[in-house]
């Protein structure tokens, strides 16, 4: 007899068509239970049914409106599991939940039954629990579950541990109820559950296009202060944070999302910290014997320093026993070798004290002593210490997925051939690269045409796939810019350049630059890039800013500006002031005007500085875009 334990659990997510044949005065509730055990050792009573219990309480929290509960145990035999499966499809039950049978033993067949059962395989259950299994442990590989139905019966195999099904029951009920409707042709249940999953972002656009005499002639959105747009968009992000495990080799850069403790003392052994020889410092000064020698590796039990004699030892070797001291070989000269040319006898200038040369254990790191802090940016260093205390995966913050759309009937990939009246499309890549250089991937989610329903379809699709989308174009007065009013039919947040909206239950956060490309760079440093860093739980973020002295005078304009500069420091500058150089025309459409830049200089508005034209010499913050200038 295997030490195994297979249960199959029935649950019922609706009205049942026929009577059961069970009586009970909890029937009249909504759902039905039956758990049915598969074991051979469950069935002859040799071992508890572990997995059963574990499952029905979740069930139960999940589906509160269930109460008929029932057990049956058989044995590990395809034919009686096959039978109970028909039988329970037959009694119309919606769901059958078996836990166990999955695996590679002999005697493993639950899969083979319920392949002999169902009309139809449920794949992508299948794929799912597997899927977000093997983020849980490299095991899940080794599962055989099967998932589909039979009639209106929904047969889905669990693992057979109690952790395992009700960590993969955990994966899949979002879908049961729904599958359950589809089963069994529920069109009012189907439709209200896509409703809720698709809700105002589905369909076609609610805006309308063609009544330019109406557009407005001045925005309706409130302009904001950068300090303000930045609080908004903090208070929007700050919960968002999802917590992720990954191997330790792929969070270079990455944001602790624990603790991480020292589980043991480090170093582990008494260690040398000299080339040199193991002594007992009470032998002091004078000609020792020496007895054998020590390298890094060899067990510290495997030698012991006797009195008179002296054990020759290498950097961070263990002590062997016996020694308390170690004297470094610039201490010491030859006495005596044997014709190998081995050290027989040494002279020890001056007397060790007790503890010389030795690193004690737990004399680095003690054992339960904080060495990595929350919130850390994993750095190599960071990732030394992980491998150093043997750990091979870490939690951390989960970073959004982000997608990146064009807007603009004039636009075609860079590749394209071009027609007239059109240009290539070098937002989508300059900010997809801008998102690598900061550290994060970005996915193509192509380009949207000017119309509502193209520019809905596009967020859509885009949505499917990722938590934070970035579109450039359409956000300004045009008669076809059309972000803004799309995104307000499907905004929690009316819009400025940034929304969010619920799509599929899930919180995504939209935010629409500017189609000018020098416009699209800035305010992604200014906006996005700290949005982003926000969600993965970085603190308010900003660029690194400094000093500089414009080289020019400069017209300034209502409106604060950031003006693409290089810097240059002067030797003789006591001070370390840079000075500014402006990379050429600073108009919005002129991408080369980045080429070259090292920093965005910050123009005063002409209210906040009094003048029209900053003169020559004045001294501006600047936000630094690259250090190794």
């Amino acid at each position: 007899m295997r030490n195994k334990c297979l249960a199959a659990h029935l649950v019922t997510l609706s009205s049942k068509k026929k009577q059961p044949r069970y009586k009970s005065p909890l029937y009249k509730a909504r759902c039905n239970w039956e758990k049915l055990g598969v074991s051979d050792t469950c069935y002859n009573k040799q071992k508890e049914d572990k997995s059963g219990p574990a499952l029905v309480k979740c069930i139960l929290e999940s589906f509160p409106e269930s109460s008929h509960i029932l057990n049956k145990i058989v044995p590990d035999e395809l034919d009686l599991i096959e039978a109970e499966l028909i039988n329970l499809s037959q009694e119309r039950y919606n769901i059958v939940l078996t836990t166990g049978g999955t695996g590679l033993s002999p005697r493993d067949v639950t899969p083979e039954a319920t392949r002999r059962v169902i009309t139809k395989e449920a794949t992508g259950i299948s794929i799912g629990m597997i899927t977000k299994s093997l983020q849980v442990t490299d095991m899940a590989m080794l599962s055989r579950a099967v998932c589909g139905y039979r009639g209106e019966t929904l047969i889905v195999n669990l693992p057979g541990s109690a952790k395992g099904a009700t960590e993969c029951f955990n994966f899949i009920k979002s879908c049961l109820k729904h599958a359950v409707h589809l089963l069994t042709d529920k069109q009012d249940e189907i439709k209200k559950t896509h409703d809720e999953f698709s809700p105002v972002i589905s369909g076609p656009s609610q805006v309308k296009v063609n009544q330019v005499a109406m557009r407005n002639r001045q925005s309706p959105y409130k302009m904001l202060e950068v300090e303000d747009a930045l609080k908004l968009i903090y208070d929007n992000t700050k919960d968002w944070h999802q917590i992720e495990t990954i191997k330790i080799e792929d969070s270079l850069n990455r944001i602790l999302a624990e603790n991480v403790y020292m589980p043991e003392p480090f170093p582990p052994f008494r260690a040398s910290i000299k080339d040199g020889y193991a002594v007992r410092s009470a032998d002091g000064a004078g000609v020792r014997d020496v007895q054998d020698v020590t390298a890094a590796g060899d067990d510290p039990r495997s030698n012991e320093v006797k009195p008179g004699s002296i054990v020759r030892i290498s950097t961070g070797a263990a002590v062997p026993l016996g020694a308390d001291a170690v004297v470094q070989v610039e201490d010491t000269e030859l006495v005596v070798r044997d014709d190998q040319f081995k050290e027989v006898k040494i002279r020890i200038y001056v007397a060790p004290s007790l503890g010389q040369d030795i690193r004690e254990i737990g004399s680095d790191i003690r054992a339960g002593e904080l060495v990595l802090n929350k919130f850390y940016k994993i750095k190599a260093s960071h990732i030394g210490v992980l491998a150093l205390i043997g750990r091979s995966n870490i939690n951390v913050f989960r970073r959004p997925s982000i997608g990146v759309v064009s807007t603009g009937n004039e636009l075609r990939r860079h590749d394209e051939e071009l027609r007239s009246g059109h240009i290539r499309d070098s937002n989508k890549l300059t900010l997809l690269n801008l998102l690598m250089e900061y550290g994060y991937m970005g996915r193509d989610c192509g380009i949207a045409r000017d119309n509502p329903d193209s520019v809905k379809r596009t967020i859509a699709e885009a949505f499917e796939q990722n938590d934070f989308l970035i579109t450039t174009g359409g956000v300004s007065m045009g008669e076809f810019d059309l972000i803004k009013e799309v995104l307000e039919k499907i905004s929690e947040l009316k819009p400025t350049t940034f929304a969010t909206c619920t799509y599929k239950n899930n919180k995504k956060f939209i935010f629409g630059l500017p189609g000018n490309p020098v416009s699209a760079n800035v305010t992604f440093l200014l906006f996005v890039l700290p949005a982003i860093k926000c969600l993965e739980n970085q603190k308010p973020y900003e660029l690194a800013q400094i000093s500089v002295v414009m080289e020019e005078d400069v017209k300034l304009d209502p409106r604060p500006e950031y003006r693409r500069v290089r810097l240059e420091r002067s030797t003789d500058n006591k001070d370390n002031i840079f000075t500014a150089y402006s990379t050429g025309n600073q108009i919005s459409s002129r991408l080369n005007s980045f080429v070259g830049a090292y920093a965005l200089a910050i123009m005063p508005s002409i209210a906040t500085y009094g003048s029209k034209i900053l003169k020559k010499g004045a001294n501006v913050q600047a936000m630094v875009l690259d250090l190794n200038f």
